[in-house]
C-alpha cells in the first residue's frame, strides 16, 4: 500500500512525502526513513526512491520518503533552507516513522542520498539508540567541509553583491553558508556504532568515491561495507546502475532488519 501522508515539522512547516506499507502484514513491521539529496525530492532521478520503497514493500518493510522543508512539495522556500533544517526535518521524519502504530521501532533503518546521506549519517549518529542499520548512498559529507573550507570566489562574490547563490535555478542562501559553522557532520557520524552500507559510483563527479572509501571508512572502520557500483555516477543513472543500487540495498535491509 501506497499513500500519501503529511506532517508538521518542528517549525511549523507541513512536509509532504508518501507512506509505503507492506499489504497484509500481519504483525509489526520494520521501517526506513529515506532522505533525498541537494535539490532533490522524495522520488529523485529517474524515480529511483519510488523504486526503492516499493522493492522494500515486496518484501515486507514499509518506508516513509518525504521532501525537506523548501523542497519539493513541502512548505517553506529554498533560499532558506540550510543543514541544519533539514536534520531537524530527519528527525520530525525519523520521529514520524517510529510513531506508527504498525512499526517495529525496534527494527528502524535510514537510507540517505548524497547530502541526504550525509544527513542520514549525522542523524544516526545523534540518534544511534533508535537506528539499527544505515544505508548511504554517495554521502556528501567531504563536499560540505569543502564549502566551508575552499568557498567559491565566484558564490563569495554572488552572495556579497546579491544575498544569494544562483544554482541552476535553485536559489541558496547566506543562511545556508552561515550555517556550515554550526555543523560537524562527520563527528556526529561517528557516534554511530552499528553497521553501515555504504553504495557509490565509481565514476561519481559530484561526490568522489573517496568521501566513502577514505573519509567515511576512517570513521566506520570495519563496521562499514563498502559496495562500488563500476562506471556508475552520482545517482545511478542507468538502468542496471539502479537496479544493482536499489538490488544490494533491499538485500542489506531485509538482512539487517
Amino acid at each position: 500500500m501506497q499513500k500519501a501522508v503529511e506532517l508538521v515539522n518542528i517549525r511549523g512547516q507541513v512536509l509532504r512525502g508518501m507512506l509505503h506499507v507492506p499489504e497484509n502484514a500481519g504483525a509489526k513491521v520494520p521501517i526506513v526513513a529515506i532522505y533525498h539529496g541537494f535539490t532533490g525530492n522524495k522520488m529523485e532521478p529517474h524515480f529511483i526512491f519510488v523504486k526503492l520503497s516499493r522493492a522494500l514493500e515486496k518484501k515486507g518493510i514499509a518506508s516513509v520518503r518525504f521532501d525537506f522543508a523548501g523542497s519539493g512539495e513541502s512548505d517553506g522556500e529554498f533560499i532558506d533552507m540550510t543543514i541544519s533544517g533539514e536534520i531537524s526535518d530527519a528527525l520530525d521524519i525519523l520521529n514520524y516513522a517510529r510513531s506508527l502504530e504498525f512499526v517495529d521501532n525496534a527494527r528502524t533503518g535510514i537510507v540517505g542520498l548524497s547530502l541526504g546521506g550525509a544527513i542520514a549519517s549525522s542523524v544516526a549518529g545523534t540518534q544511534h539508540d533508535k537506528i539499527k542499520t544505515l544505508v548511504l548512498w554517495a554521502p556528501a559529507g567531504n563536499e560540505l567541509r569543502n564549502m566551508k573550507e575552499n568557498p567559491d570566489p565566484a558564490q563569495v562574490k554572488s552572495l556579497e553583491e546579491k544575498g544569494y547563490i544562483d544554482l541552476n535555478g535553485f536559489v541558496l542562501g547566506k543562511g545556508f553558508i552561515d550555517d556550515l559553522d554550526n555543523i560537524d557532520i562527520y563527528a556526529d557520524a561517528a557516534r554511530y556504532d552499528k553497521k553501515v552500507l555504504i553504495v557509490h559510483g565509481s565514476a561519481d563527479q559530484s561526490v568522489p568515491l573517496h568521501a566513502s572509501s577514505k573519509e567515511y571508512a576512517a570513521i566506520y572502520g570495519d563496521r562499514m561495507e563498502l559496495h562500488v557500483i563500476e562506471g556508475a555516477d552520482h545517482t545511478f543513472n542507468k538502468k542496471e546502475w539502479e537496479e544493482e543500487a536499489i538490488g544490494t540495498t533491499v538485500n542489506y535491509l531485509v538482512n539487517s532488519l
